[in-house]
């Protein structure tokens, strides 16, 4: 009798899984920490090459797209069974740049079963180095560059913190395509190639200068790939050197064209894109004093899972607990730096937590976090003016690099922000999702309610749900004591009137 197969829940119990979308690749890891230690379960690549489908105008290709969901098709078939909090998917450069990428992610998200987060280019880098630092630690100071498909990412850290980390906008997919278009390898394309990286890498120079680290570490494809052709041919044991660079590249002069290119150990996968990968690791190694670059063992996809689980485990411990998650300093961080009133943004962050539980008392732990970021920050635009300073706020919040988070849920947090008061028009798009439009309620009601930026009665104000339609309890002569906020909840009964979203009433 054949041996039963387990049920993909049990499979996926104390699992997480990562999904890197890369501009070359995409991989999937499923791991499990156990006592801190990393043992992966499961590891999927498939060359996209995502990268190479942004034309002119920066439009990702109906081709190049379908490509991506084809295989996060068949990634969704190797996550049946996983809870939503058990994967995270990430999308790089491609993604940041690719002016229709809203329309892709809403396709992806269908094909995945679970949504895509397009990180910043400084995130990525410290997801990078998250990765590289728990599954190769080390107390030197140490470089950490990784090179992909349309962006190249540097890291200067000790231990396991990011002292700084940066992104820059070259990649093997992006120069390759720009300088090698035909396949065709010249000593002039190699040369104009280099000096376009070092064009964009020079504002780097002094950031990442030599004197500042000890040893350098190369993170996921190209160096892997370089590393192993070296390996293959016995040019080194895999160290990466500006005298193996140099025998790399000739190998490509002499064969002429990509297609004639005849070295041990590089994988077909690997061909389009040599060129502009040796290109970006001769001028790194050039410019920035590399006497050899090592391969390392983390890379993104482990940093995420790394991350993840600890916002899991700050969930699950709840914020006393110094644990995990980012974001909560960096949060604060961004408090301090905007001269936000601590105070005020505390009243409103509790005002909106309470309403909002009333109004949707299984919400998911993330969706009450993104509403209670929104309320702390809510006001950091009033370091730049009073006037229309939730504008301020939204637009800050939507290009500010802040740790822990992706730009798409930096971009909804800003749209809460956006919304916290004026009419509702102007969310149309994200108001056709129902559990924004509770959060939302939540923000611009805690608001109204906090606006004389004074001690609150948190018993004053109730919520009654039913479907579409909520009631506003008020306690007992509340509203005769508090005119100017009956006034300003009046207001807010009309402007939801005008959107037809929902009901809402007042009981005094």
């Amino acid at each position: 009798m054949p041996e039963s197969k387990p049920t993909p829940s049990r499979l996926a119990v104390g699992q997480l899984a990562a999904i890197d979308m890369g501009s070359n690749s995409f991989r999937l890891e499923i791991a499990q920490l156990e006592q801190g230690r990393y043992r992966r379960i499961a590891y999927l690549k498939e060359t996209v090459r995502l990268g190479a489908g942004l034309d002119a105008n920066k439009m990702l290709t109906e081709a190049a797209a379908q490509r991506g969901l084809d295989c996060l098709q068949r990634f969704a078939q190797r996550l049946d069974g996983f809870a939503p909090q058990q994967v995270r998917a990430v999308a790089t450069q491609t993604l940041r740049e690719a002016r229709n990428r809203d329309a892709f992610l809403q396709r992806a998200r269908t094909v995945l079963g679970h949504p895509v987060e397009v990180i910043s280019g400084r995130e990525e880098a410290r997801l990078i180095y998250a990765g590289v630092a728990r599954l190769q630690p080390s107390e030197q100071a140490r470089l950490v560059i990784d090179i992909g498909g349309r962006s190249t990412e540097m890291i200067l850290g000790r231990g396991r913190r990011p002292i700084t980390a940066e992104s820059f906008q070259v990649g093997s997919v992006s120069l390759s395509m720009r300088f090698f278009p035909d396949g065709k390898f010249s000593a002039e394309a190699f040369r104009a190639a280099q000096v376009a990286c070092g064009a964009e890498l020079e504002e780097a120079l002094q950031p990442f200068a030599s004197s500042l680290w000890r040893e350098a570490l190369g993170s996921s494809g190209t160096v892997g790939a370089v590393s192993q052709l070296l390996a293959a041919s016995g040019i080194t044991d895999g160290r990466i050197t500006p005298a193996a660079l140099r025998w790399c590249i000739e190998q490509c002069l002499a064969a002429g064209h990509v297609d004639r290119i005849k070295l041990p150990g590089l994988k077909e996968d690997r061909r389009a894109v040599v060129a502009g990968g040796l290109c970006i690791l001769y001028t790194l190694v050039m410019q920035f004093g590399i006497d050899e670059l090592l391969p390392a063992k983390g890379a993104l996809r482990q940093g995420v899972i790394f991350d993840l689980a600890e916002r899991l485990e700050t969930a699950e411990s709840g914020r006393k607990v110094r644990v995990g998650d980012i974001r909560e300093p960096s949060v604060k961080g961004l408090q301090q730096r905007f001269a936000v009133d601590p105070a005020q943004a505390r009243r409103v962050q509790q005002q909106a937590l309470a309403l909002y539980r009333q109004l949707v008392p299984e919400a998911e732990p993330e969706s009450r976090r993104e509403l209670g970021w929104a309320a702390a920050l809510h006001e950091i635009g009033m370091m730049v003016s009073h006037h229309d300073h939730h504008r301020h706020s939204a637009y800050l919040l939507a290009h500010v690099d802040a740790p822990g988070f992706s730009q798409s849920q930096l971009r909804l947090i800003s749209d809460l922000v956006l919304g916290q008061r004026g009419g509702l028009k102007k969310l149309d798009t994200r108001l056709a999702d129902s559990g924004f439009i509770w959060q939302l309620l939540s923000l611009r009601l805690a608001v109204i309610k906090a606006h004389a930026r004074d001690r609150l009665d948190k018993a004053a104000m109730r919520l009654q749900r039913r479907d579409q339609a909520v009631e506003l309890q008020m306690a007992p002569g509340w509203a005769a004591r508090h005119p100017r906020t009956v006034y300003l909840l009046q207001e807010e009964l009309q402007a939801w009137a005008r959107s037809g979203l929902l009901e809402l009433s007042l009981r005094a």
